[in-house]
């Protein structure tokens, strides 16, 4: 008997397009033998469809929804055994899918509804980096009413706080959106315009001269990591463009450090999986300096997950497949679901 998969993708996202990379290469993957899988699509007007259970190998994922779509969003779980919410970006990583998951009462795959939400804030994420003792670059953040009415000190606060360069990013926003590096007034001024394009509150942070290295963490309550692996963009950093569009990024896995740092990054990485309160499946981000001290960036809680994609290549070279990690985070959100449904609620 094959467990009844529903692959979510697309959603209202600037990511739109990056789920939908992601949703044709979990379903190509996934073993048809283990798993039937029914597609879920979220249009761009967030319009949910559910499409019919799918035989063989599939290229255009839109078009798998409208065959068969579903007018109430509550028949949407109907005879599903879990969902693998494949969104990238806010309106679907931050929490708000998960929380409805939730009310469904279907197991899903990744982050909870805090995890999710704060793993897509920024700056509630790096304030709790803080206290627990996770360095981590200086940073300041503003609400776009406070930059509208008072630019000048703004800018004035970002060049006394972190000085150029510096970074300009929306606080709530994945896979490099909006974000920019600034060397001067004038760059800042352009970069407070694009990244409040998407979202109301921006953060800046300092830049740290290192390495750029990442590391994959699977797991509930003991989770572990694969390699750590190094982006080294051709431009100047890892934007939107480097990662999706132009492929003007070298990735070097295993990167060449050395077992003091890799067991630096893996502890800090572990670290913050259980601050966040995480489950599932994170991507640890981290800046390594020449003296290799280690600065920990972010975590992204629905890491790019095409079989090309960083997350899923450092666990290759762990030694675990794309089929393999696909089904063993399917069974860790059973897991957990199980775990919850123990929970004794008095009415």
């Amino acid at each position: 008997m094959t467990t009844t998969l529903g692959v979510l993708y697309g959603g209202k996202s600037p990511e739109h397009k990056v789920s939908l990379q992601t949703a044709r290469s979990v379903i190509n993957a996934v073993n048809k033998e283990k798993f039937t899988v029914v597609p879920i699509y979220i249009t761009t007007d967030g319009e949910w469809l559910r499409g019919e259970a799918i035989e063989g190998e599939v290229q255009d994922v839109k078009q798998l929804a409208f065959q068969h779509g579903l007018p109430a969003l509550a028949s949407i779980a109907n005879g599903i055994d879990v969902i693998f919410p494949l969104l990238h970006g806010p309106n679907g990583e931050d929490g708000t899918v998960q929380g409805m998951l939730e009310l469904l009462n279907v197991p899903y795959v990744g982050n909870g509804v805090l995890a999710s939400a704060v793993g897509m804030d920024k700056v509630v994420m790096k304030q709790l980096f803080a206290q627990a003792g996770l360095k981590q670059a200086r940073y300041v953040f503003f609400l776009k009413k406070e930059w509208e009415k008072h630019k000048e000190t703004v800018y004035e606060t970002v060049e006394r706080e972190l000085g150029y360069p510096c970074f300009v990013k929306p606080a709530n926003a994945g896979s490099s959106v909006g974000i920019s590096k600034c060397k001067n007034r004038e760059q800042l001024q352009t970069a407070f315009q694009e990244a409040f394009r998407y979202d109301r509150k921006v953060i800046v942070e300092e830049a740290i001269v290192g390495r750029e290295v990442e590391i994959g963490v699977i797991g509930n309550d003991e989770p572990i990591c694969s390699v750590v692996g190094e982006i080294v963009p051709k431009k100047e950093f890892y934007d939107y463009e480097a990662k999706y569009v132009d492929g003007h990024t070298q990735l070097v896995i295993p990167a060449n450090i050395t077992d003091k740092e890799y067991e630096t990054i893996k502890q800090m990485a572990l670290t913050a999986f259980q601050t966040l309160d995480l489950s599932g499946l994170v991507r640890a981000d981290f800046f390594l300096t020449a003296d290799g001290e280690a600065y920990i960036n972010e975590v992204n809680t629905m890491p790019g997950f095409t079989p090309f994609s960083m997350f899923p290549l450092l666990w290759k070279h762990t030694g675990v497949s794309y089929e393999q990690l696909i089904e063993r985070l399917i069974h860790l959100a059973i897991e957990r679901y199980k775990e919850k449904q123990n929970i004794t609620y008095v009415f």
